[in-house]
């Protein structure tokens, strides 16, 4: 089940609606309990952070927040040095430029951006 439909669901059901039907569930049921109705809530404020990072997740390039290797710091450096700009080597590189920076930093190759 993908994260968006989980959300419809409970927020239906924190709504007091059956996910189905969309109608109002009786006034008795266990999902119209104030404690439910408020962990229903909490429940759905989760899955919206969730999709959120979901989706920032499918924006970032490939390597995001995987570790340096010393080939790719060399490498990274070595490219640094003869000009690249950090945009080519966030491309080259498969991270953000936000990385690059930082790693570059490491590296001592530039200073505090």
């Amino acid at each position: 089940m993908e994260t968006k439909e989980a959300r419809r669901i409970v927020s239906l059901l924190a709504d007091g609606k059956d996910p189905r039907t969309r109608k109002m569930l009786p006034d008795n049921n266990t999902y119209q309990n104030p404690d439910t109705v408020r962990a229903l809530f909490i429940a759905v404020k989760g899955l919206e952070r969730l999709e959120r990072y979901e989706t920032r997740a499918l924006q970032l390039p490939e390597n995001a927040g995987k570790s340096w290797t010393d080939e790719e710091d060399e490498t990274l450096a070595k490219a640094y040095e003869n000009g690249t700009s950090i945009k080519q080597l966030a491309s080259r590189h498969k991270r953000t430029e936000g990385s690059i920076q930082a790693r570059l930093i490491k590296l001592d190759k530039i200073l505090f951006v």
